[in-house]
């Protein structure tokens, strides 16, 4: 009787099938797309720019940007699908009290990218904990348009960003877009989340805008000095060519809880860490049927060269290189501190390398405890331009 009686104790402690049990609906994917939960979906846009339940579409003629275009139709019809943020303003996007986990976002800006500085707040701290220019975040770091498919980042015609990191917050999430343009900015945006418990063990997410024109010494340090218990999940780098040859020898290194002299994590290159070989080249066919070896941009899942700008021969004569890894399934963990740097190395004559000086913009991500370290100060206006 004892064992009958233990055994559906065991048997009424397991929820049945199709119950949502404690689901917090976080972590979607396509093996649990049939499960339930007690998750609220909600959504930020200029058409709601709270999110609060039914209360989309409600801007009037009297307040809406689009008020000369929905003037025949009136209140519900795409009457304020945009925002304008003038120059130096800081316009608060989302504001939200938790706990909950933004999902996605999508956004148009226009103007200069390396204009629009976006930041991210978790739990009313003071200090953002993602700062960077918007482009460079969703990995068009040189202003222009080019096509990604990957798992973090989507980037669709004509000039959709997306990006589908989860970032959790427990009490309170603020997002700002800053223009620090001299003209006005139009952002039509949407920013998509879900009202629910957050795990104990989530970290916050974080990203970190540098950029250094040029290196020196032949080493530039992507992101110094973080503390706390946390994992990197993704690097950008946008890399800029001031000579002849390629430019990608330099290796990855990562200095995880404490290395001083040798990182734990030591890279072989740079086409290498960013999973390809060989300086990125394949064989191309040209049009008068000769053969040539050219970088070959791609996008996958994990990582990608989205951008080769080759030169147009007359004033943008630069080569730049638009570069993505994203460690979704091999996050780098670490329990106190991290450093991450890369070598700028290139060839010279007689098979020597190289110590370039180029022009490398980066953004690195990452999930950790708060709180966290204060961010270097972000580059003036100049020194973010992009010539």
């Amino acid at each position: 009787m004892k064992k009958l009686i233990l055994f559906l104790a065991i048997v009424a402690s397991v929820p049945a099938f199709g119950q949502s049990g404690n689901f917090n609906g976080l972590d979607m994917n396509m093996g649990n797309l049939y499960r339930l939960s007690d998750a609220q979906t909600r959504s930020i846009s200029p058409e709601n720019p709270t999110g609060a339940s039914g209360k989309g579409g409600m801007a009037t003629l009297e307040n809406g940007n689009a008020r000369e275009a929905a003037r025949e139709l009136g209140q519900g019809w795409k009457v304020n699908p945009y925002i304008i943020i003038q120059p130096g303003q800081t316009y608060t996007i989302a504001d939200i009290a938790g706990p909950g986990a933004i999902q996605h976002i999508w956004m148009t800006p226009t103007g200069n990218w390396r204009f629009s500085i976006l930041r991210m707040y978790w739990d009313d701290e003071t200090s953002p904990s993602v700062e960077t220019p918007v482009g460079d975040f969703f990995c068009m770091g040189w202003g222009q348009y080019a096509q990604i498919s990957s798992l973090a980042v989507c980037v669709n015609p004509g000039s959709g960003l997306n990006c589908y990191w989860t970032m959790p917050f427990r009490k309170h999430c603020k997002i700002t877009m800053q223009n620090i343009d001299t003209k006005p900015m139009t952002l039509y945006y949407s920013i998509d989340y879900t009202l629910t418990d957050v795990p104990k063990d989530a970290g916050y997410f974080h990203a970190q805008f540098h950029r250094v024109n040029p290196t020196q010494g032949g080493i530039d340090t992507l992101v110094t000095g973080i503390k706390g218990k946390g994992q990197y999940v993704g690097t950008y780098l946008g890399w800029g060519v001031h000579n002849n040859g390629w430019w990608g020898e330099g290796e990855m290194k990562f200095y995880i809880d404490g290395d001083t002299k040798f990182p734990t994590i030591n890279g072989t290159g740079t086409e290498d860490y960013f999973c390809g070989a060989y300086d990125f080249d394949s064989d191309q066919k040209n049009a008068n049927g000769t053969m040539s070896r050219e970088y070959t941009e791609f996008t996958t899942p994990y990582t990608g060269l989205p951008q080769v700008i080759r030169g147009d021969g007359h004033y943008n004569v630069m080569q730049r290189f638009g570069l993505y890894r994203w460690h979704i399934p091999d996050p780098i963990r670490f329990n106190h501190s991290l450093t991450v740097t890369i070598q700028d190395l290139g060839w010279r004559s007689g098979g020597r390398y190289l110590i370039q000086h180029s022009d490398i913009s980066s953004v690195v991500y990452w999930y950790q405890t708060e709180p966290h370290a204060p961010f270097p100060k972000l580059p003036t206006k100049d020194e973010l331009e992009i010539n």
